[in-house]
């Protein structure tokens, strides 16, 4: 099982200093990868009223690649795993090329989340289709694996074409792996044909996530694929302050088959909460705490 952590940019600030010095800690403490989310455009918070769910740009967001590529020469072993990368408002090849070039420099660091997103903001301004962002997300998950597994590719799909074209330099192992987030029906029928993993939040460790991942679990068969080859990851939030629940938690998703854990101060939805704390050493020492709670069952 891997421990994971996130980069509360919007509380530690966005300047090299305090990223890098965070996410050495990080490493420091022997966590196993770093997390970061991605958003590229944010509405005006003063103009979205009656809107619906919009959202804006009150919180700062690094883009993962540029994040991690710049983290990937401040430290050694520490992974990097957007969560997630919002895939179908960006060009597939494209893409397939920033992942390559990061699992490069990064000696094969790189565990590539996606997602469809939901800000249509961020379609709008990028000219990207928004009411397609599913099916189209399918197809480019199967483009960037052909670029990353062979010298030339010819592809002709819905979506894409590629004629005989390739991307230099290629993952030395010929794939990134690449974890899909969301908790569509949709997304885990792509996952069990495509995906080295799912990254759900919505379920809590109860009967509710057991089912699903047995839902999962006979996809990825119907597909002819082992289920163990298919990695698991929750977030655990600490907001709390609940040492028992964490550790409670962590056996829960241990048993049931979890591989990678990841200890969010900041996310606060559904049943998880963030942490009171804002500044650096506020997210560190819940963290540290945290590492300590579990080390048991790690």
């Amino acid at each position: 099982m891997q421990l994971g952590a996130t980069i509360p940019v919007a509380d530690i600030g966005t300047g090299p200093s305090q990223v890098r010095d965070y996410a050495q800690t990080v490493e420091g403490l022997g966590f196993n990868y770093l997390q970061a989310p991605d958003h590229v455009l944010g509405a005006n918070p003063a103009t979205i009223t009656g809107k619906g769910r919009v959202g804006t740009n009150e919180n700062p967001y690094h883009d993962p690649f540029v994040l991690f590529g710049f983290l990937a020469a401040c430290t050694k072993t520490l992974g990097f795993a957007p969560g997630v990368l919002i895939l179908a408002q960006r060009q597939a090849a494209l893409v397939a090329k920033q992942a390559a070039c990061l699992d490069v420099l990064s000696n094969g660091r790189l565990r590539l989340g996606v997602g469809v997103g939901w800000n249509q903001v961020e379609f709008t301004g990028l000219n990207e289709v928004f009411s397609n962002r599913g099916r189209r997300s399918e197809e480019q998950v199967q483009v960037m694996q052909a670029l990353w597994a062979n010298d030339h590719v010819t592809f002709k799909g819905r979506y894409h074409t590629i004629d005989d074209a390739g991307i230099n330099p290629r993952p030395a192992s010929g794939r990134i792996p690449v974890w899909f987030g969301g908790h569509h029906e949709a997304t885990l029928q792509r996952t069990a044909k495509y995906g080295d993993g799912w990254m759900p939040l919505a379920y809590p460790a109860d009967e509710s996530a057991l089912a699903v991942f047995d839902k999962l679990n006979g996809l990825i068969k119907a597909e002819g694929r082992d289920p163990a080859s298919v990695g698991l990851e929750v977030w655990l939030s600490l907001g709390s302050g609940d040492e028992d629940a964490w550790h409670r938690d962590f056996a829960f998703w241990k048993k049931a088959g979890v591989t990678h854990i990841t200890a969010h101060t900041t996310y606060a939805s559904g049943h998880h909460k963030r942490i009171a704390g804002h500044t650096a050493a506020d997210h560190l020492a819940a963290i540290t705490r945290f590492k300590a709670v579990v080390a048991d069952l790690l």
